[in-house]
């Protein structure tokens, strides 16, 4: 019988980042690109959050839950309007909190969960905030720099140690 540490070491499979999105000041618009560069001591370059705390450097979110929120709110969802960085297929991000995974040739540890902010129920309506709660993705922090592209792989790495 396998305990919950090695559970949480075995993935399925491994996932696809559809979508990057940069966040270029507060209340913007997001904007969407095909690469960018995470850098480890800066975040995404580009991104608002570029430079501060290293706990939340990306954003990710889980494509999979656009249609649980579509259904809560009766409409279409698409990732800008969620403001995460990164849309992922394939892939349980709840299963990455904690984890080390690579997506293109950066490495990235997941540090917790991204809670919705109020801004929900101005865009996606009342109850917007509600629709999201346990949806709202991941953040991560970039631990090993590196460019990360539309199509790349996101791949858990349980056996990884690093070197801080």
């Amino acid at each position: 019988m396998q305990n919950i540490k090695s559970l949480r070491q075995q993935f399925p499979k491994s996932g696809k980042l559809l979508w990057i999105g940069l966040r270029p000041g507060r209340k913007q618009n997001m904007i969407p690109v095909d690469t960018v560069y995470a850098d480890e001591n800066q975040g995404l370059e580009g991104d608002r959050y570029q430079g501060r705390s290293g706990k939340r450097h990306v954003s990710l979110f889980q494509q999979e839950h656009l249609a649980v929120i579509a259904a809560f709110t009766d409409q279409q969802i698409f990732a800008p309007m969620l403001r995460r960085n990164l849309l992922v297929s394939g892939i349980n991000l709840h299963a990455l909190k904690g984890q080390y995974f690579r997506i293109g040739n950066a490495i990235l540890l997941g540090t917790g969960f991204c809670h919705p902010c109020s801004r929900m129920e101005s865009v996606l309506g009342p109850g917007g905030y509600n629709a999201m709660l346990g949806h709202g993705g991941l953040t991560a922090k970039i631990v090993i720099s590196g460019e990360l592209r539309i199509d790349d792989s996101v791949i858990a790495l349980p056996d990884y140690v690093s070197s801080d």
